[in-house]
């Protein structure tokens, strides 16, 4: 049996003692310090779980955002789409063109993004005296899933440039 399980046990009996001899009044409070390291446990867990949707949330936005502009690109550069085309670019040349484009475009806010986050942790510790910790693997991470971001909301508008007939793409004004 564990040490948490007996202290438990343990704290119950003497609940039980305490009330009895109270006459069945609860007029004590009996605080446990492994109850309050649960409680703040079940805190963190929420918290991290509530952080973690608004990254989610955040991620999908910038995601939407990326995939307009690389649209609009898309629109935009109809004309040069054609005459790459013309002179003999593939559907796969066009693709990863705009690929690395929406990539590139997400890595660079996930740039911005962890600057901003180290500053504010930096700030956060100086004037909150709170301690903050700013890991090596969290930043890698960040990257690989702003670049991962890119990726995802690249594929359509690079699929839509690939797709271009040449011709109409020529003509298009």
């Amino acid at each position: 049996v564990s040490v948490s399980a007996q202290l438990m046990e343990t704290a119950t009996v003497i609940r039980r003692i305490i009330t009895r001899r109270h006459f069945k009044n609860e007029d004590f409070d009996l605080v446990i310090p492994y109850e309050l390291l649960l409680q703040e446990e079940k805190e963190r867990r929420i918290y991290n779980m509530v952080l973690g949707s608004i990254a989610a949330i955040s991620l999908l936005v910038g995601g939407i955002g990326i995939m307009n502009i690389m649209l609009a690109s898309v629109l935009e550069r109809t004309r040069e789409i054609g005459v790459r085309r013309a002179l003999g670019a593939r559907r796969a040349d066009i693709m990863n063109q705009f690929l690395i484009e929406a990539v590139g475009l997400s890595l660079v806010g996930g740039l911005i993004g962890v600057t901003l986050g180290i500053s504010m942790s930096l700030i956060i510790d100086a004037i909150a005296e709170f301690q903050t910790i700013v890991s090596t693997v969290s930043v890698l991470v960040a990257f690989l899933v702003s670049g991962a971001v890119g990726v995802a909301a690249g594929t359509v508008p690079a699929r839509r440039g690939a797709n271009i007939h040449p011709i109409e793409a020529l003509r298009f004004e």
